[in-house]
Protein backbone atom coordinates (compact mmCIF):
# COMPACT_ATOMS: atom_id res chain seq x y z
CA UNK A 1 0.00 0.00 0.00
CA UNK A 2 1.71 3.36 -0.86
CA UNK A 3 2.36 5.97 1.68
CA UNK A 4 0.94 8.67 -0.78
CA UNK A 5 -2.67 8.10 -0.25
CA UNK A 6 -5.46 10.05 -0.71
CA UNK A 7 -7.00 13.37 0.91
CA UNK A 8 -10.68 13.93 1.07
CA UNK A 9 -10.78 15.99 -2.08
CA UNK A 10 -13.85 18.57 -1.36
CA UNK A 11 -12.87 19.38 1.80
CA UNK A 12 -12.01 23.04 2.08
CA UNK A 13 -8.39 22.52 3.63
CA UNK A 14 -7.82 20.17 1.01
CA UNK A 15 -8.69 23.20 -1.85
CA UNK A 16 -7.32 25.44 -0.36
CA UNK A 17 -3.72 23.28 -0.48
CA UNK A 18 -4.00 22.64 -4.02
CA UNK A 19 -4.36 26.78 -5.04
CA UNK A 20 -1.24 27.26 -2.95
CA UNK A 21 0.90 25.65 -5.69
CA UNK A 22 2.70 24.20 -3.38
CA UNK A 23 4.06 20.60 -3.72
CA UNK A 24 1.69 18.69 -1.56
CA UNK A 25 1.77 15.11 0.36
CA UNK A 26 -1.89 13.53 0.41
CA UNK A 27 -2.00 11.55 3.40
CA UNK A 28 -5.03 9.12 3.79
CA UNK A 29 -7.38 10.55 6.71
CA UNK A 30 -6.82 7.01 9.12
CA UNK A 31 -3.09 6.89 8.57
CA UNK A 32 -3.04 10.46 9.56
CA UNK A 33 -4.87 9.63 13.00
CA UNK A 34 -2.92 6.46 13.68
CA UNK A 35 0.38 8.22 13.06
CA UNK A 36 -0.53 11.06 15.73
CA UNK A 37 -0.98 8.47 18.14
CA UNK A 38 2.03 6.65 16.70
CA UNK A 39 3.81 10.07 17.75
CA UNK A 40 2.63 10.73 20.98
CA UNK A 41 4.03 7.62 21.95
CA UNK A 42 7.54 7.70 20.15
CA UNK A 43 5.56 4.09 18.41
CA UNK A 44 7.35 2.63 15.23
CA UNK A 45 5.79 -0.31 13.39
CA UNK A 46 4.91 -2.86 13.03
CA UNK A 47 1.44 -2.58 14.88
CA UNK A 48 -2.01 -3.05 14.20
CA UNK A 49 -4.09 0.54 14.51
CA UNK A 50 -7.63 0.75 15.02
CA UNK A 51 -9.01 4.08 13.94
CA UNK A 52 -12.85 4.61 14.54
CA UNK A 53 -14.53 7.92 13.30
CA UNK A 54 -17.13 9.60 11.99
CA UNK A 55 -16.16 8.97 8.35
CA UNK A 56 -12.80 9.87 5.89
CA UNK A 57 -12.37 9.05 1.98
CA UNK A 58 -10.86 5.79 1.66
CA UNK A 59 -8.42 4.23 -0.54
CA UNK A 60 -11.56 2.24 -2.53
CA UNK A 61 -13.56 5.49 -2.78
CA UNK A 62 -15.86 4.37 -0.21
CA UNK A 63 -16.12 6.10 3.64
CA UNK A 64 -13.89 4.82 5.90
CA UNK A 65 -14.11 4.72 9.83
CA UNK A 66 -14.44 1.36 10.99
CA UNK A 67 -10.77 0.39 10.17
CA UNK A 68 -8.18 -2.17 11.26
CA UNK A 69 -4.80 -0.80 9.90
CA UNK A 70 -1.49 -3.11 9.71
CA UNK A 71 1.33 -0.14 9.93
CA UNK A 72 4.74 -1.16 9.35
CA UNK A 73 7.96 1.33 9.13
CA UNK A 74 6.97 2.71 6.38
CA UNK A 75 3.40 1.95 4.76
CA UNK A 76 0.10 0.77 5.97
CA UNK A 77 -2.53 -2.08 4.97
CA UNK A 78 -5.52 -2.52 5.19
CA UNK A 79 -6.36 -5.48 8.03
CA UNK A 80 -10.03 -5.45 8.25
CA UNK A 81 -12.84 -3.58 8.30
CA UNK A 82 -16.79 -3.13 9.14
CA UNK A 83 -19.26 -4.46 6.81
CA UNK A 84 -19.94 -1.59 4.65
CA UNK A 85 -23.84 0.00 4.74
CA UNK A 86 -25.41 3.10 2.72
CA UNK A 87 -25.74 6.21 4.42
CA UNK A 88 -29.22 7.90 2.05
CA UNK A 89 -29.17 11.59 1.66
CA UNK A 90 -24.78 11.43 2.17
CA UNK A 91 -23.81 14.11 4.28
CA UNK A 92 -27.40 14.24 5.45
CA UNK A 93 -27.08 11.22 7.15
CA UNK A 94 -24.05 12.35 9.56
CA UNK A 95 -26.69 14.94 11.23
CA UNK A 96 -29.90 12.43 11.10
CA UNK A 97 -29.47 9.30 12.83
CA UNK A 98 -32.27 7.70 11.69
CA UNK A 99 -30.92 7.52 8.20
CA UNK A 100 -27.99 5.83 9.23
CA UNK A 101 -30.62 3.07 11.05
CA UNK A 102 -32.26 3.10 7.55
CA UNK A 103 -29.05 2.52 5.91
CA UNK A 104 -27.76 -0.18 8.17
CA UNK A 105 -31.30 -2.34 8.14
CA UNK A 106 -31.49 -2.11 4.28
CA UNK A 107 -28.31 -3.69 4.32
CA UNK A 108 -28.36 -7.61 5.28
CA UNK A 109 -32.97 -6.68 5.33
CA UNK A 110 -33.65 -5.22 2.56
CA UNK A 111 -37.09 -4.28 1.80
CA UNK A 112 -37.97 -6.20 4.72
CA UNK A 113 -35.86 -2.84 6.79
CA UNK A 114 -39.42 -1.06 5.48
CA UNK A 115 -41.54 -3.51 7.33
CA UNK A 116 -42.46 -2.13 10.90
CA UNK A 117 -38.62 -0.77 11.96
CA UNK A 118 -38.17 1.01 14.55
CA UNK A 119 -36.75 3.61 12.90
CA UNK A 120 -39.29 4.06 10.17
CA UNK A 121 -41.37 5.97 12.61
CA UNK A 122 -39.31 8.95 12.08
CA UNK A 123 -40.15 9.69 8.70
CA UNK A 124 -43.36 9.93 6.77
CA UNK A 125 -44.59 7.91 3.91
CA UNK A 126 -43.08 10.41 1.26
CA UNK A 127 -39.77 10.47 2.66
CA UNK A 128 -39.81 6.34 2.92
CA UNK A 129 -40.29 6.05 -0.80
CA UNK A 130 -37.69 8.49 -1.66
CA UNK A 131 -34.64 6.84 0.84
CA UNK A 132 -36.03 3.78 -0.39
CA UNK A 133 -35.44 5.12 -3.56
CA UNK A 134 -32.01 5.70 -2.71
CA UNK A 135 -30.84 2.61 -1.39
CA UNK A 136 -32.08 0.67 -4.08
CA UNK A 137 -29.88 2.75 -6.74
CA UNK A 138 -27.45 3.80 -4.34
CA UNK A 139 -27.72 7.46 -5.84
CA UNK A 140 -26.92 10.16 -2.96
CA UNK A 141 -26.05 7.41 -0.80
CA UNK A 142 -22.60 6.24 -0.37
CA UNK A 143 -21.03 2.93 1.15
CA UNK A 144 -19.15 3.41 4.71
CA UNK A 145 -17.67 1.34 7.56
CA UNK A 146 -18.08 3.86 10.10
CA UNK A 147 -18.12 2.69 13.20
CA UNK A 148 -19.21 6.48 14.11
CA UNK A 149 -22.64 5.68 12.12
CA UNK A 150 -22.84 2.21 13.43
CA UNK A 151 -23.15 4.04 16.73
CA UNK A 152 -25.22 6.80 15.40
CA UNK A 153 -28.27 3.84 14.18
CA UNK A 154 -28.13 2.16 17.25
CA UNK A 155 -28.74 5.11 18.73
CA UNK A 156 -31.84 5.65 17.06
CA UNK A 157 -33.24 2.15 16.90
CA UNK A 158 -33.14 2.42 20.70
CA UNK A 159 -34.39 5.39 20.62
CA UNK A 160 -32.14 8.10 22.18
CA UNK A 161 -31.91 10.69 19.09
CA UNK A 162 -33.14 10.64 15.22
CA UNK A 163 -31.56 13.81 14.45
CA UNK A 164 -28.81 15.49 16.07
CA UNK A 165 -27.70 19.15 17.26
CA UNK A 166 -23.56 18.77 17.07
CA UNK A 167 -20.75 15.90 15.52
CA UNK A 168 -20.67 12.78 18.33
CA UNK A 169 -24.26 14.53 20.10
CA UNK A 170 -25.75 10.52 19.60
CA UNK A 171 -22.86 8.50 20.42
CA UNK A 172 -22.81 10.12 23.60
CA UNK A 173 -26.36 9.90 24.25
CA UNK A 174 -25.46 5.93 23.80
CA UNK A 175 -22.80 5.72 26.19
CA UNK A 176 -24.05 7.79 28.83
CA UNK A 177 -27.18 5.19 28.40
CA UNK A 178 -25.15 2.62 29.85
CA UNK A 179 -23.42 4.38 32.34
CA UNK A 180 -23.21 2.55 35.91
CA UNK A 181 -24.19 -0.78 34.28
CA UNK A 182 -21.96 -3.34 35.01
CA UNK A 183 -21.96 -6.61 32.64
CA UNK A 184 -19.51 -8.94 30.88
CA UNK A 185 -21.94 -9.87 28.61
CA UNK A 186 -21.83 -8.78 24.26
CA UNK A 187 -23.65 -9.47 21.47
CA UNK A 188 -22.36 -12.33 18.92
CA UNK A 189 -20.91 -10.80 15.45
CA UNK A 190 -18.73 -12.68 12.89
CA UNK A 191 -15.39 -12.22 11.14
CA UNK A 192 -15.34 -12.75 7.40
CA UNK A 193 -12.44 -14.04 5.47
CA UNK A 194 -12.44 -13.22 1.74
CA UNK A 195 -11.16 -15.50 -1.03
CA UNK A 196 -9.13 -13.15 -2.31
CA UNK A 197 -5.19 -13.14 -1.33
CA UNK A 198 -4.42 -10.29 1.24
CA UNK A 199 -8.21 -9.03 1.17
CA UNK A 200 -9.25 -7.42 4.49
CA UNK A 201 -10.95 -9.33 7.24
CA UNK A 202 -14.94 -8.06 7.54
CA UNK A 203 -16.47 -7.40 10.76
CA UNK A 204 -20.17 -8.48 10.34
CA UNK A 205 -22.49 -6.86 12.52
CA UNK A 206 -25.69 -8.06 11.43
CA UNK A 207 -25.87 -10.46 14.32
CA UNK A 208 -24.86 -7.92 16.75
CA UNK A 209 -27.95 -5.88 15.19
CA UNK A 210 -30.13 -8.33 14.81
CA UNK A 211 -30.04 -9.58 19.08
CA UNK A 212 -30.31 -5.46 19.49
CA UNK A 213 -33.64 -5.85 17.82
CA UNK A 214 -34.70 -8.81 19.83
CA UNK A 215 -33.44 -7.24 23.07
CA UNK A 216 -36.54 -4.90 22.03
CA UNK A 217 -38.72 -6.80 21.26
CA UNK A 218 -38.42 -8.49 24.65
CA UNK A 219 -38.75 -4.89 26.42
CA UNK A 220 -34.82 -5.27 27.62
CA UNK A 221 -33.86 -1.95 29.65
CA UNK A 222 -31.94 0.35 26.94
CA UNK A 223 -29.12 1.11 29.33
CA UNK A 224 -28.17 -2.78 29.30
CA UNK A 225 -28.25 -2.73 25.62
CA UNK A 226 -25.89 0.42 25.41
CA UNK A 227 -23.63 -1.53 27.70
CA UNK A 228 -23.08 -4.83 25.46
CA UNK A 229 -23.37 -2.94 22.40
CA UNK A 230 -19.94 -0.92 24.05
CA UNK A 231 -19.16 -4.82 25.37
CA UNK A 232 -19.31 -5.89 21.72
CA UNK A 233 -17.14 -3.38 20.25
CA UNK A 234 -14.32 -4.46 22.56
CA UNK A 235 -14.45 -7.65 21.67
CA UNK A 236 -14.14 -6.99 18.17
CA UNK A 237 -11.28 -5.10 18.80
CA UNK A 238 -9.60 -8.49 20.64
CA UNK A 239 -10.89 -10.81 18.10
CA UNK A 240 -9.15 -8.97 15.20
CA UNK A 241 -6.04 -8.43 17.39
CA UNK A 242 -5.52 -12.19 17.50
CA UNK A 243 -5.87 -12.82 14.02
CA UNK A 244 -3.35 -10.10 13.10
CA UNK A 245 -1.39 -10.90 15.53
CA UNK A 246 0.79 -7.59 16.60
CA UNK A 247 1.58 -7.08 20.28
CA UNK A 248 1.23 -3.49 20.22
CA UNK A 249 -2.39 -2.45 19.18
CA UNK A 250 -2.92 2.19 18.47
CA UNK A 251 -6.39 2.96 19.43
CA UNK A 252 -7.34 6.26 18.07
CA UNK A 253 -10.24 8.67 16.24
CA UNK A 254 -13.10 10.67 17.41
CA UNK A 255 -15.07 7.38 18.64
CA UNK A 256 -12.38 7.03 21.11
CA UNK A 257 -13.36 9.84 22.68
CA UNK A 258 -16.05 7.44 24.22
CA UNK A 259 -14.80 6.70 28.19
CA UNK A 260 -16.94 3.41 28.25
CA UNK A 261 -15.61 2.35 25.17
CA UNK A 262 -11.84 3.47 25.63
CA UNK A 263 -11.55 1.96 29.36
CA UNK A 264 -13.19 -1.53 28.19
CA UNK A 265 -11.20 -2.21 25.30
CA UNK A 266 -8.13 -1.16 26.73
CA UNK A 267 -8.85 -3.55 29.99
CA UNK A 268 -9.61 -6.17 27.32
CA UNK A 269 -6.74 -6.32 25.08
CA UNK A 270 -4.42 -5.99 28.15
CA UNK A 271 -6.49 -9.08 29.52
CA UNK A 272 -5.34 -11.13 26.29
CA UNK A 273 -1.86 -10.27 26.73
CA UNK A 274 -2.09 -6.91 24.09
CA UNK A 275 0.07 -3.81 24.93
CA UNK A 276 -3.02 -0.91 23.90
CA UNK A 277 -2.02 3.08 23.47
CA UNK A 278 -4.60 5.54 23.24
CA UNK A 279 -4.18 9.62 22.85
CA UNK A 280 -3.38 11.27 26.47
CA UNK A 281 -1.99 14.31 25.14
CA UNK A 282 -3.23 14.58 21.38
CA UNK A 283 -7.12 14.97 20.58
CA UNK A 284 -8.47 11.33 19.20
CA UNK A 285 -10.58 13.27 16.77
CA UNK A 286 -9.85 15.67 13.78
CA UNK A 287 -7.66 17.71 16.13
CA UNK A 288 -4.93 15.48 15.85
CA UNK A 289 -4.59 14.87 12.70
CA UNK A 290 -2.16 17.33 11.25
CA UNK A 291 0.27 15.61 14.09
CA UNK A 292 -0.18 12.63 12.29
CA UNK A 293 -0.19 14.07 8.26
CA UNK A 294 3.39 15.92 9.14
CA UNK A 295 4.48 12.27 10.40
CA UNK A 296 3.56 11.03 6.82
CA UNK A 297 5.35 13.54 5.17
CA UNK A 298 8.12 12.38 7.04
CA UNK A 299 8.15 9.53 5.95
CA UNK A 300 7.62 9.63 2.35
CA UNK A 301 10.74 11.58 2.38
CA UNK A 302 12.74 9.60 4.41
CA UNK A 303 11.94 6.96 1.90
CA UNK A 304 12.61 8.83 -0.91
Amino acid sequence: MPLSAISTPDYRSTQFARETGLPLCPVQHHYAHLLSCMAEHRLDGPLLGIAWDGSGLGLDGTLWGGEFLKIDECSFQRAAHFRTFRLPGGERAMREPRRSALGLLYEPFGDRAFEGRAALSAFNAEERRILKKMLETGLNAPLTSSVGRLFDAVASLLGLRQTSRFEGEVAMALEFACEGIETEEAYPFRILECETPKAPLIIDWAPLIEAILGELEQSRPIGEIAALFHNTLSEIMVSVARRIGEEKVVLTGGCFQNKVLTERAVARLRAEGFHPFWHQQIPPNDGGLAVGQILAALRINQEK
